[in-house]
């Protein structure tokens, strides 16, 4: 696997540390159906390198990523049928979102900027969030789509249900201090020294006892699966499923991308 050639994402491995980055910088790391494929293939292959300790995924440029690649979206999937919608989104969404929280190693989401929607999502299947200062979480899609939230509710698991309530009721932004203060992000960090401080911790956690690691990781993620954690993520699934179909998403694809797109950056 060594002479993989990816076009969206890079793949770089230093001091048993594995660094996944979005490289779509051009469209503020919107994760096409390419990048996504690229993403999950880069995952699988860390895992399975030995020499790989930890995990670092991370978006090159301004922002680590504004979500789902909505334009893409509204070109080749926009008169899908319930059936392609259901496995389409069930595969690279949330598929492809439990393995990254599946994954047997240490990960870390290192977030700058925007960290959006679908991106949102990707962030925080990761065990540990480093966001920089000036970094800003969002998911507006109730107000701007009319679906019930991304494909993948991890939002009340990581921010508790009163304030996941409050972002996906209104679609505000939320900065990186104040998700610190709600528990979902680790450390903030200047942006100036934000890969610095993410690879110096991802190097103490690769130097440290892998199989300890993993156990503890297991142990942890058993605990939030016994409290009903994947369950939960499973059965929203279906209710955002359920979403595609009410007038109001209806009504607001119909409107086209930019509006939609309008709605949401206004909350």
């Amino acid at each position: 696997m060594n002479d993989i050639v990816y076009q969206h994402i890079l793949y770089h491995v230093d001091a048993g540390v594995a660094r996944i980055s979005h490289n779509r910088p051009q469209a503020r790391n919107a994760e096409s159906q390419a990048l996504l494929d690229e993403l999950d293939c880069a995952v699988r292959r860390a895992t399975d390198d030995p020499a790989v300790k930890a995990i670092i995924l991370a978006g090159e440029g301004e922002h680590f990523s504004a979500g789902h690649d909505l334009k893409e979206a509204a070109l080749k999937r926009a008169d899908f049928t319930v059936e392609q919608r259901w496995a389409y989104e069930s595969r690279y969404y949330f598929d492809y979102a439990l393995r990254i929280f599946d994954c047997p190693k240490p990960t870390i989401a290192e977030v700058q900027g925007a960290c959006v929607a679908g991106g949102f999502m990707v962030a925080n299947m990761c065990d540990l969030v480093i966001a920089s200062n000036d970094a800003f979480f969002s998911d507006p899609v109730c107000q701007s789509l009319g679906t019930a939230g991304v494909e993948v509710m991890i939002h009340p698991w990581v921010m508790g249900a009163r304030k996941a309530k409050e972002f996906l009721f209104t679609g505000e932004k939320m900065s990186a201090d104040d998700a610190a203060r709600a528990g979902m992000v680790n450390r903030v960090v200047p942006r100036e020294s934000l890969r610095d401080e993410t690879m110096a911790l991802a190097r103490k956690i690769a130097a440290g006892d892998a199989f300890a690691i993993m156990l503890a990781k297991r142990s942890i993620n058993r605990g939030l699966d016994t409290q009903g954690l994947r369950a939960a993520m499973t059965a929203h699934f279906d209710a955002h499923q359920l979403s595609h179909l009410s007038e109001s998403f209806q009504q607001r694809r119909s409107e086209g991308l930019a509006q939609s797109i309008a709605r949401g950056k206004s909350v």
